[in-house]
């Protein structure tokens, strides 16, 4: 007979004394991320550059997540990171799209996504790395995509700054190991958020999605949430260098 309430259970989950850093905490899948975490027992650092976005945050769960008000591609936010005594969990959320033909994208653009995507989670891990290699434990979850595993039209960028991520979860899994240190990526589907959900108003195009991903569902912020609480804790000690698949399929077609 099950036991919802399993010690055993509650144990593998159990991020109690933990401490955590979400970045892109203010809205959508970061938001969904820090909650999930501090409702699992983490102290939260929850990372946005707009302070109204993390506000609600720090009301609601008061000691268990506390905010920083930060652009990640600054310095300071680095420093911040490097003055922490202790890091065990980073979810590395940031990221940013724009859609373009690929023979239409900018300079602009391009320099754009590689900051946010690639370069700003390039330094947001090395910094926890830091820490983690010292302590000899940590987890590090990059925010990847589906588009980090296929090709897509009106994407290209995009497509690359994730193919990057998942390169880069690899390496960093392979060369932080003998240190105790686990890195992963989740890799979504299309998620509705506040971002994505103008998109989805469009039933043309929402239809389309929909016909790529086998489960037929848009999925829910909960839905990688859960996949990063999953890699967080101790439930996935064994599991480094993996890219965790939150599509309902569309990869597998």
């Amino acid at each position: 007979m099950s036991n919802s309430n399993s010690p055993i259970i509650s144990k593998m989950f159990s991020l109690t004394g933990k401490i955590a850093l979400v970045t892109g905490a203010g809205k959508g899948i970061g938001r969904a991320c820090a909650i999930l975490l501090a409702e699992a027992g983490a102290s939260v650092i929850a990372v946005s550059r707009t302070g109204s976005d993390l506000h609600e945050l720090n009301q609601l769960y008061g000691d268990s997540i506390k905010t920083w008000t930060l652009d990640i591609t600054n310095d300071e936010f680095l420093k911040r990171i490097a003055g922490l005594e202790r890091l065990d969990i980073l979810v590395n959320n940031v990221g940013t799209n724009k859609p373009e033909p690929f023979i239409d994208v900018t300079e602009q653009t391009l320099d754009l996504m590689l900051t946010f995507n690639v370069r700003s989670a390039f330094l947001t891990a090395q910094a926890a790395a830091k820490i983690m290699t010292k302590q000899a434990s940590g987890s590090i979850i990059h925010m990847s995509s589906q588009m980090g595993h296929i090709g897509a039209a009106n994407r290209t960028v995009y497509c690359m700054t994730k193919h990057a991520i998942e390169g880069l979860t690899k390496a960093m899994a392979v060369e932080l190991a003998p240190s105790n240190v686990r890195v992963n990526s989740v890799a979504p589907t299309f998620i509705e958020t506040p971002l994505t959900a103008p998109m989805f108003e469009n039933e043309d195009f929402k239809q389309d999605v929909l016909s790529k991903i086998p489960l037929d569902r848009i999925g829910t912020v909960e839905d990688v949430a859960a996949a990063v609480l999953y890699l967080a804790s101790s439930s996935s000690n064994m599991v480094t260098g993996h890219s965790l698949r939150v599509d309902g399929g569309w990869t597998a077609l």
